[in-house]
């Protein structure tokens, strides 16, 4: 672990670093949420270990607080977490090693771990960002979760102190440096359209999924160069300069 804190730069740890405390908040939320709404303790903290999703387990403890059964909750977790799929192939060369270590790693990918990996071009770094922000992550989670939980009911209107903002918050801050590209910017926004419209005809989880389509715009090649005479012809370099 040493050696994976000294390959990474100190910025990145610092931010590494903040995205736990912001997901600190969350998770002390759920905790709060779920126990207060009438779950037992060990309910939250052993969704916190064993799906390790904030979306997810919010869902699935909406589901049940609702009224709904725990084929439902499951269900509905399960296409919240589909989104990570194509994560884990962007990421899959961080996991290298024996079938148990990527096992473990594979339980610790969330939208933060695959953002930090994807931010490094390095195979080191990648690496170990990848295992700082996983293991960090579900340190600070499942510590917060179980905090959160048996404060139970203390903390009152969670929504009213801002915890359910600090999610999307988180995420916003890490899509933002990728936007400074036109073509991510465009698969963004259409894939953000795509999800709006169908959000009311879908049910919950459905529209994360239809945005993938944005892909499409970003996969689309770049239109080749024109020339300066406008003939869409590139001359050699050789041909300019003789």
């Amino acid at each position: 672990m040493r050696s994976f804190l000294r390959t990474l730069e100190r910025a990145t740890l610092r931010d590494i670093a903040l995205v736990c405390l912001a997901d600190a908040l969350v998770g002390a939320s759920f905790g709060a949420i779920s126990v207060s709404g009438g779950l037992p303790l060990w309910v939250p903290v052993a969704l916190s270990v064993l799906v390790f999703a904030g979306g997810a387990q919010f869902a699935a403890v909406g589901v049940v607080l609702s009224g709904g059964g725990a084929l439902a909750a499951v269900l509905t977790a399960l296409v919240l977490n589909a989104r990570l799929l194509p994560f884990g192939f962007t990421v899959a060369d961080a996991l290298n090693g024996p079938r148990w270590r990527r096992l473990l790693g594979a339980q610790l990918l969330t939208d933060e771990t695959a953002a930090f990996t994807l931010m490094e071009s390095d195979p080191r770094r990648r690496r170990a960002a990848y295992w700082v922000c996983g293991l960090a992550l579900f340190a600070a989670w499942n510590l917060a979760v179980l905090v959160g939980a048996a404060a139970g009911g203390l903390l009152g209107d969670t929504d009213a102190l801002g915890l359910d903002a600090a999610f999307p918050a988180v995420l916003l801050a890490l899509v933002l440096p990728a936007l400074r590209e036109r073509r991510t910017r465009t698969a963004a926004l259409a894939g953000a359209a795509v999800a709006v419209a169908a959000t009311p005809y879908v049910p919950a989880g459905l529209p994360v999924l239809l945005a993938l389509a944005g892909l499409l715009f970003a996969a689309r090649p770049a239109a080749p160069a024109a020339s300066a005479g406008g003939s869409g012809r590139v001359e050699p370099l050789a041909e300019e300069v003789r």
